[in-house]
């Protein structure tokens, strides 16, 4: 009997698991984890780049709580959610545990490279090596950074860009490194410990009210993204979900 549940949802793998259950998973052959947003996950019928990264992805867990309340209200299915905010948390704290392990970090600036570095020194965690992404156009190449990779053979890959990016950039290096290597798709939740974006806790976490605080942080940006995320409603009503063994 697994201890875990494994969902298919929109064609994509969807995992119910604790955090050592999902780093024994990674660890038997690598792969790439993302954490859709409801926003992103509302957007595929027209994204289908974004689309495609997220089925060929091995692991996607369910950060959103809007996902998971529509779950249980439509399809009594219910989920445990697992925010890129926990999970991010979760990641660290094992990362302490691995020191010798290298650590690939693709940034979205100077800046955000900067500060994410000094981050990962105050957790103790060196064996690090950070790369600022360049602005991606409509296809996403980027062989200088599939040349650092290779070169570096780094254990992990943390992507630290926006939802709808770091998915496909993430897709893009699992097809093109043929050797064993585990990509993370955290996004911004870094930013939640790097206070570079909406004060968060455990307490708002678990509450599922983070989209309400980032919409009171930066409702310019946030308002419009959540309201799109209404439709996925309607995507949850019409599609048919899947329990995998």
């Amino acid at each position: 009997m697994h201890n875990y549940k494994k969902i298919k949802i929109f064609n994509v793998t969807f995992y119910d698991a604790k955090y050592k259950k999902l780093k024994n998973l990674l660890d038997k052959k690598g792969g790439l984890l993302v954490l859709p947003s409801g926003p992103g996950l509302s957007s595929i019928d027209k994204d289908k780049k974004y689309h495609t990264a997220l089925i060929n992805s091995d692991i996607a867990l369910f950060d959103s709580g809007y996902l998971c309340l529509l779950l249980r209200i439509i399809k009594g299915l219910k989920v445990n959610k697992y925010s890129g905010y926990k999970f991010f948390n979760d990641l660290i704290i094992n990362l302490k545990k691995e020191k010798l392990k290298k650590i690939f970090i693709v940034d979205p600036s100077q800046k955000e490279s900067l500060i994410n570095k000094n981050f990962f020194i105050s957790k103790n965690i060196k064996n690090t090596f950070h790369y600022i992404a360049p602005i991606y156009k409509k296809k996403i190449i980027d062989k200088n950074l599939l040349k650092q990779v290779k070169k570096i053979k780094p254990k992990y890959i943390i992507i630290n860009l926006g939802g709808g990016t770091q998915e496909i950039l993430g897709y893009y290096i699992k097809k093109n490194i043929k050797t064993k290597i585990t990509i993370f798709c955290t996004g911004a939740a870094i930013s939640f410990y790097t206070k570079q974006q909406a004060p968060m806790n455990n307490i708002i976490d678990k509450m599922y009210l983070g989209w309400l605080i980032r919409i009171i942080y930066n409702p310019v940006v946030f308002l419009p993204r959540y309201i799109k995320a209404l439709k996925l409603f309607f995507m949850i009503l019409n599609n048919k979900i899947r329990r995998l063994k």
